[in-house]
This record gives C-alpha cells, structure tokens and sequence, in this order.
C-alpha cells in the first residue's frame, strides 16, 4: 500500500476541521473558512488559542491545491504543518473530557443554616476556598473564602459584633447574593476542556464550575473547577 501523501493528509484533516464546527456552532455550507473561524473563536476556545494558525491553513490549503473539486494538488505541505493540523484537527473534533481528565479530589459542600463560623473552619480544614451550599437538596450558592472575608472586613468597619457574625449568622445569609450566580455554573458531567475553559473566557467573574450527571442544581457534584484550575486544563489541551 502506498504512504498516504502530507497534501491528502492535510486534506483530510482540514476537511475534519471544517465540518466539525459547522456542525458544533450551526453554520451554514456556504460560509467561507476564515469567516467561520473568526466566528467561532469567540466561543470556542480552542479555535480563539489556535485562530492565527487556522486561518494560516486555509490560505495553505487553496496554495496545495487546483480546482473547486480540490482534487488536483499542485503542492506538497511539510511533515511539520501536515502534524500540527493533525493534532488540531483531533483536538476540535474530539476534545478531551474534563472529568477524564481532572485529577480526583474530594467534593466538600454544606448545608444552608451552618453558621459562618462552621464554614472558615471548613475552608481552612479543607484549603478549598469555595464550596457549594445545598439547601433540601438544591445548589442555593458557592461559600467563596474572599466574599466571606469581605463580609467580615464590612462588620469590622462597622463595629459590629464579631462573634455574632460568626457564630449566629449562617452561610446563606452571605451567599444569597444578587450577583451571586455570575460567580458559579453548573455544568452536566459530560463537558470537554475546551467547553470549561471557554466558560472561564466569557465570564471573567466566575469563579467555580460545578459539575453535576445532568447539569442541574437539584443534583449532588461530581467534580467542582476553579478558576486555579485554569492553566493545569490549558496545558491538557497542549498536549493531548
């Protein structure tokens, strides 16, 4: 059997390219490449890391080869590119789980009427600065280690009774917030790298992702990211 040639393995690859995100964002056939790039980056992220490079193999693929068909090649790309594009392609269409991916580490929640106090206590135990509260069973919000600091920064200021903060107030007097919901996201199970990643790009304020089987607040976490978690994922995708 003949070596399959780099320009009918950068083809290929290409091809793979073009038809999984046309299929993942919905575009239509007879949007151009780069115009679908372009598109796509702002919410995928790995077309935003790599966008310069694909745009690049688009002006590649129509220099290697002749005719609307794209079956007559006039040039041969080297074994460097046909390798990049390769991985890029594998990279769009089948993107790494996070929870195959993720280091195992335990999930700590707590209930809504633990009192502020119980939950310092449980951060510094535990050196996770984020955990979820759960009231009958529903995600109510996300006890963050700073807001709680900050709360107890406003009575301080104030003069107010420290002791009672701690011991008589409960958690979800803080998480109650309404904000609070731009700072966590509940994910179902099944997300890829990219899909998180692309979530900590679009909202700059969250700070935790919990994933659940389906995606719904009514469920118990799998998995919860932070925001720290960030570059350990980023340099998943780099070598996957």
């Amino acid at each position: 059997m003949a070596k399959e040639t780099n320009s009918r393995r950068f083809i290929d690859a290409y091809n793979q390219i073009d038809y999984a995100l046309r299929v993942q964002h919905d575009f239509k056939r007879s949007m151009g490449f780069s115009d679908m790039i372009r598109r796509a980056s702002t919410v995928n992220h790995i077309v935003k890391k790599y966008e310069e490079d694909l745009i690049d193999y688009s002006r590649l693929r129509n220099a290697i080869i002749h005719g609307t068909s794209g079956d007559v090649v006039i040039a041969e790309p080297h074994e460097d590119i046909v390798i990049k594009i390769e991985q890029l392609a594998k990279l769009i269409t089948t993107p790494p789980l996070v929870m195959e991916v993720l280091k195992e580490r335990d999930v700590f929640t707590v209930n809504y009427d633990v009192s502020v106090g119980e939950v310092i206590k449980k951060i510094s135990s535990t050196k996770y600065s984020n955990i979820p509260v759960y009231k009958n069973g529903e995600l109510i919000g996300v006890a963050n280690g700073q807001k709680i600091l900050d709360a107890l920064g406003e009575h301080l200021l104030n003069g107010w009774n420290i002791d009672s903060f701690l011991n008589e107030h409960t958690i979800d007097e803080i998480v109650k917030l309404p904000t609070e919901t731009s700072y966590y996201k509940v994910m179902n199970c099944e997300v890829t790298v990219d899909q998180v990643l692309g979530e900590f790009l679009a909202n700059r304020k969250l700070l935790v992702i919990i994933l659940t089987k389906t995606g719904t607040m009514h469920e118990p976490p799998l998995a919860i990211i932070t925001s720290t978690d960030y570059m350990e994922l980023n340099k998943i995708l780099e070598n996957y």
